[in-house]
């Protein structure tokens, strides 16, 4: 007598739909890491040796030369990332009204800080005059760099 051995399916994992979640994840973080980047405004910083971090949520302002023009002389001022340039009159404004906001009677210590992201062609008197509106202003002003490698 012979016995019959009944043939057994074996089990299958079906990978066809894993592609398309891996496109749509791998699209998903693609966006959302161009989203994150705080530093839309592009500009080469000065290089620095050493480098650290300051703790309270700073104020930005990059100061760079206008693109469109050629001879380099026109300096644009961006707060916050906003991608409209202001005049350096409406900066003293603007950084004057941010600092009364934020200045605390209780704390006169507890001051602005600004991190400044100045493009590295600009000349030292083209900082000094953005830096001397925060001192007249009793504003911390910090200067951003690259770290060298």
């Amino acid at each position: 007598m012979k016995l019959r051995r009944k043939a057994r399916e074996e089990a299958e994992v079906e990978s066809s739909s894993l592609n398309d979640i891996m496109f749509f994840l791998l699209l998903f973080f693609l966006i959302a890491s161009t989203l994150a980047n705080p530093n839309v405004i592009k500009i080469m910083l000065p290089k620095a040796k050493t480098t650290s971090a300051i703790q309270t949520k700073p104020f930005i302002l990059t100061v760079k030369f206008d693109e469109n023009d050629a001879t380099k002389s026109t300096i644009q001022y961006f707060i916050d990332n906003d991608k409209t340039p202001v005049s350096i009159s409406k900066l003293n404004e603007l950084l004057k009204k941010r600092n009364d906001e934020f200045y605390d009677e209780k704390n006169p210590e507890n001051r602005l800080n600004v991190v400044l992201r100045l493009d590295k062609n600009l000349t030292v008197q083209q900082m000094v005059d953005v830096m001397e509106i925060g001192a007249n202003l009793g504003i911390r002003m910090v200067l951003a760099t690259d770290k060298s490698k």
